[in-house]
């Protein structure tokens, strides 16, 4: 059987921005539900943070949700299993309030797992890992540990494995911990990685400039041959422009059209020319336009800042090379904490 098996996506994004869920709504109605119309999935695995705000949501956002998402998955008779993610766990030390419990009542194909849970997808038995906390870590380790399931889904917090491009966690559970399994599938990081038994999978669209250029998607699952296969989104919202004393009148800004763009200035010999070519852009009706000539970060010899790098990698690679006697990891994810949320603000 062929199971569709997505993550975080993160419904009510950026204050239910109506650009994002916009470019969501591309991705659902041009590639998910396509793909599980022709290959006949009528199952759907969602390993976590189905929603953005673990402290509530907009209403237009769940009607987004339910119009767009849920009432199609309900028609189509497909079958959702939900692993409650840190971003839909209300508490930090609990995940028994939850969103998509307490949101998604109504839906008698919605299964909501807040506890780990052996499941049987077709004939294979797979272990249901959802956010570990203080309440329910103890429980998640010792059933790991006695389980015979060969195949474990997740939303995990693991050690060793990129957040994003630019950043590899090095705080969280040790991969050791799930050896016994031939296949280990998470949500909970946005970008692509694995070891050769645990596998994130990333989320299916770019939110942030630190997706910029990154592959996403979901995956279909065999749950005889427990492979999985990549299906890939072919949208994008961000966009990085390199400017070089660019042709405004030969530059094709048609591409651009509700899209984030990013003017990365490298030569600007005629100012005119340069307001013309932003001038050309916003006629494209871009979303919005950013224009970066210099850098912050730029007062010592030893550093340098290059104009390919986003603010979060300038930020990132500034602590690692200081040589300051603090843990270094963590000031680098509270600053990736501290820049999703202000991304967010905007």
């Amino acid at each position: 059987m062929k199971v569709a098996i997505i993550t975080d996506q993160h419904f009510g994004a950026r204050k239910n921005s109506k650009l994002f869920h916009d470019y969501f709504l591309k991705f659902y109605n041009d590639v998910f539900f396509p793909t599980l119309e022709e290959n006949g999935i009528t199952t759907v695995v969602d390993m976590g943070d189905t929603f953005d705000s673990r402290k509530g949501i907009d209403f237009s956002a769940l009607s987004w949700a339910k119009n767009n998402y849920y009432d199609r998955l309900q028609e189509m008779g497909v079958k959702v299993h939900t692993i409650v993610g840190n971003h839909t766990a209300y508490y930090k030390n609990t995940n028994h309030v939850n969103a998509v419990d307490l949101l998604l009542r109504e839906y008698a194909n919605v299964t909501v797992y807040s506890e780990p849970t052996e499941v049987l997808l077709d004939k294979l038995k797979v272990l249901f890992i959802p956010w570990i906390n203080q309440e329910n870590e103890a429980n998640t380790l010792k059933l790991i540990e006695k389980t015979s399931c060969k195949c474990a889904m997740g939303h995990l917090e693991l050690s060793g494995f990129r957040v994003n491009k630019q950043i590899v966690m090095e705080h969280g559970l040790e991969s050791k911990l799930f050896e016994k399994f031939s296949h280990v599938f998470s949500g909970h990081y946005h970008t692509r990685s694995n070891n050769g038994t645990v596998f994130y999978l990333g989320n299916p669209y770019e939110m942030f400039w630190t997706d910029v250029g990154d592959t996403r998607g979901f995956h279909i699952f065999d749950t005889e041959t427990v492979t999985h296969k990549p299906v890939n989104n072919p949208y994008r919202l961000f966009y990085n422009i390199y400017y070089e004393d660019t042709n405004y009148q030969t530059f094709d800004t048609r591409e651009y059209e509700n899209k984030i763009v990013r003017v990365i200035v490298r030569k600007k010999s005629d100012i005119k020319k340069f307001e013309k070519f932003v001038d050309k852009l916003y006629a494209s009706n871009i979303a919005e336009l950013k224009i970066i000539e210099n850098f912050a970060i730029q007062e010592s010899e030893e550093f340098e800042a290059f104009e390919s790098e986003d603010t979060l990698t300038i930020l990132n690679r500034y602590i690692e090379e200081s040589e300051i006697n603090l843990d270094k990891s963590k000031i680098q994810n509270l600053l990736q904490e501290i820049y999703q949320e202000a991304c967010e603000l905007v």
